[in-house]
């Protein structure tokens, strides 16, 4: 258990509203989780939840067997970062400085320039390198901003702790959605890091994510491999669509088809 990110039965309200109702999730280093479901489900709630932005209001979430909130904010933030879905800057900030934002918990003897430089490399943002982040395509902020969190998590050269990402390809092309999916899974193989990613693409979640937690109505309804979860009758009940689901022919993971 000492690894582990764990959400026991964790609740949330807004109002009279109940945004996560009884929520038990555990996140192991070494695995790729995506969180699924309709709009409105509470994927991005339980994010804020999981990473200690948002106090539950019933339940509790620890990291190495200890309550969020007796962690320090600059030991908790060396060992998990955040990627959020929008990442606006309001001043002028180069590429390099945004990055470098993500090593604000760690001294400044930590080699800043060093972690900088590796994670723009390891991310393809060294072609982005002086530019004004403002100016930037959305596409462009994404990568960048991943660079932020990586560096934020970067020890001894190679990310340690749990990535929380909110929709990280919403603004991606399809060469860049493979390789930060293709980048995070290898990263997450290395046995330090554990990812949790939002994602509203179902084949996405099911080429990329080790396990998939699907969300309704703020409750848990399903979670497993890919092949137990991404199937037509679970995704029928809680997403209320037509859908076709076939095995991939090269990697036997589900992939899903809308059908007209």
């Amino acid at each position: 258990m000492a690894d582990i990110l764990q959400a026991q039965r964790v609740s949330l309200r807004a109002g009279a509203r109940l945004l996560l109702d009884d929520v038990n999730l555990s996140l192991c280093p070494g695995e790729v989780v995506a969180l699924i479901g309709p709009n409105g489900a509470g994927k991005s709630t339980l994010l804020r939840v999981l990473t200690g932005y948002q106090p539950p209001d019933g339940g509790r979430v620890s990291l190495a067997a200890r309550p969020l909130n007796e962690w320090s904010n600059e030991a908790l933030s060396r060992r998990r970062a955040v990627m959020r879905q929008r990442s606006g800057m309001a001043f002028s900030w180069r590429v390099e400085e945004v990055i470098a934002m993500g090593r604000a918990p760690w001294p400044v003897s930590s080699g800043t320039q060093r972690v900088v430089y590796e994670v723009m490399a390891l991310t393809g943002c060294d072609s982005l390198a002086g530019r004004d982040f403002c100016q930037l395509s959305g596409g462009e902020q994404q990568r960048v901003q991943l660079a932020r969190a990586l560096a934020q998590l970067w020890h001894n050269g190679q990310p340690h702790g749990w990535l929380f990402l909110d929709e990280p390809t919403s603004a991606l092309d399809l060469y860049h959605q493979q390789q930060i999916l293709r980048l995070l899974r290898r990263l997450a193989r290395t046995g330090t890091l554990s990812v949790c990613v939002v994602i509203h693409d179902l084949n996405l979640a099911a080429l990329w994510a080790d396990r998939i937690a699907l969300l309704h109505g703020g409750r848990l309804v399903a979670e497993g491999t890919p092949q137990q979860v991404i199937n037509e009758q679970t995704l029928a009940r809680w997403y209320q669509a037509e859908v076709r689901v076939f095995s991939h022919p090269e990697h036997a993971v589900p992939q899903v088809w809308l059908q007209q």
